[in-house]
């Protein structure tokens, strides 16, 4: 998450991070501060966070060719499997 962040705060800059040991290359752009980056690593980490739901929609939702389905069976039978199914997700996995 420490490239992300720099990624973040810096641009076109010069920099290697291994074994999150952060070395500097850049001769023309300052350096962040360890604050500024520990700063924009919990910003980024919070966001992720916040947005657990959304990843666990997207493993609990149906495939696109069941929904596709679904559709087409909701169209000849005037039925609503598919909305059920993305409601009870929704349900399941509410917005933050």
């Amino acid at each position: 998450m420490i490239a992300t962040a720099l990624i973040n705060l810096t641009s076109s800059t010069k920099w290697m991070v291994e074994n999150n040991k952060l070395t500097w290359l850049d001769e023309t752009q300052t350096q962040p501060t360890d604050a500024e980056i520990t700063a924009e690593v919990t910003r980024l980490q919070a966001e992720y966070d916040a947005n657990q739901y959304q990843r666990d929609r997207a493993k609990a939702y149906p495939s696109l060719t069941e929904q596709a389905d679904m559709a087409y069976w909701d169209r000849q039978n005037n039925t609503t499997t598919l909305d059920d199914a993305i409601s009870a997700v929704k349900l399941q996995f509410p917005k933050g």
